[in-house]
């Protein structure tokens, strides 16, 4: 067999190229093209006589699982279970780029998944219609493939096409991250290093939830807030959200000035609905209401053992665990809400 070779501009591949690797691939070839790390190796991970020819070709062994390309963050859950919260935000971080995370699968295998940033491997993705697995374009072991000639010397005659753009923009491989449990563990030293791993995985993400994110949520957020700064604490992200909210709504009169009283400003405050993205990146969900809490767990069963009633971490014991809708009944239930969050919040910054 002979490869044949194509010039690319990795910046903008040709789609007609595109379409020349996704048809080799499609009847079952091995495509080598450039990442911003060094050339993968593509091939249909669906054809499983395609998957071990992939693996004679590279000589690897078949215990090895190959990592798969992405092409949108949100396509993680496709082939992921059980995902961590900093899992998601470190992929958020860094994808698309050189990271490869290695998660649980849906048969309690492991998946290693990554978003490239080139160009070209991202066309590939895109148009395959099919998930593509894609390991370093060389023999295992061999050094690492930066340019299509280090590509050719390992497997020309082995491989049915080579996308050769140069020399690959970052000549590192991919940081490779074990991402099933914290702290993170890096498996593959690459280009992100490992400190920057380690920063997001330390860092913990707390949401507040009412129903219109326009008192309650936006109280208890502004309030954690300020007494994380003041224990000099920048290890926690607070957000705010409600379950029915209206996107851009600004906090209610009465909080703005309770708020200003402590010496928050929360004027451009703009309200925002609870997600499903937002909550699997939370590590620790606070809701005003049973309502909300049944509402979301019944939407999100990820949501175990992450979500409860703020009321419950408040220094006065109480056998009403909700915080009452303050909403049209007055300055006084305004302040009666407020002191319930307050209470609440200064035990919850001692034990996050």
């Amino acid at each position: 067999m002979r490869t044949r070779v194509i010039k690319i501009d990795n910046n903008n591949p040709q789609q007609k190229d595109i379409d020349e690797a996704i048809s080799v691939l499609k009847k079952g070839g091995l495509v080598a093209f450039p990442t911003e790390t060094v050339y993968g190796l593509g091939a249909n991970s669906l054809n499983k006589k395609v998957v071990e020819k992939l693996y004679r070709v590279k000589k690897r062994p078949n215990d090895k699982n190959f990592t798969l390309l992405l092409d949108d963050v949100r396509n993680i859950d496709n082939f992921a279970v059980d995902i961590l919260p900093a899992a998601y935000r470190l992929v958020d971080k860094f994808w698309p780029g050189p990271l490869t995370i290695i998660l649980k699968d849906k048969e309690s295998s492991t998946v290693g998944l990554r978003m490239p940033k080139s160009e070209t491997a991202l066309g590939i993705v895109k148009k395959a219609g099919f998930p593509i697995a894609c390991p370093s374009a060389n023999l295992s072991g061999a050094g690492d493939p930066v340019s299509a000639e280090m590509v050719i010397k390992d497997l020309d005659g082995k491989v049915e096409l080579i996308l050769d753009a140069g020399k690959t923009e970052l000549g590192v491989p991919s940081t490779v991250v074990d991402g099933r449990s914290l702290p993170f563990k890096v498996l593959r030293k690459g280009y992100i290093e490992e400190g920057l791993i380690q920063q997001v995985g330390s860092k913990k993400r707390v949401l507040f939830v009412c129903t219109g994110n326009s008192c309650r949520s936006v109280m208890a957020k502004s309030l954690f807030e300020k007494m994380l700064k003041g224990k000099g604490r920048s290890d926690i992200e607070v957000f705010s959200a409600g379950v029915t909210a209206q996107a851009g709504t600004s906090a209610s009169l009465e909080t703005k000035q309770l708020l200003q009283e402590e010496g928050i400003d929360v004027s451009k405050h703009a309200s925002q609905r609870a997600t499903e993205d937002m909550l699997k990146r939370s590590d620790l969900i606070l809701v005003m209401e049973r309502f909300q809490e049944e509402n979301l767990s019944d939407s999100y069963s990820f949501l175990k053992n992450r979500i409860y009633l703020l009321k419950e971490f408040s220094k006065v014991k109480s056998e009403n665990l909700e915080i009452e809708d303050p909403i049209g009944r007055g300055l006084e239930i305004y302040k009666k809400v407020f002191a319930d969050i307050k209470s609440a919040v200064e035990r919850l910054v001692d034990l996050v």
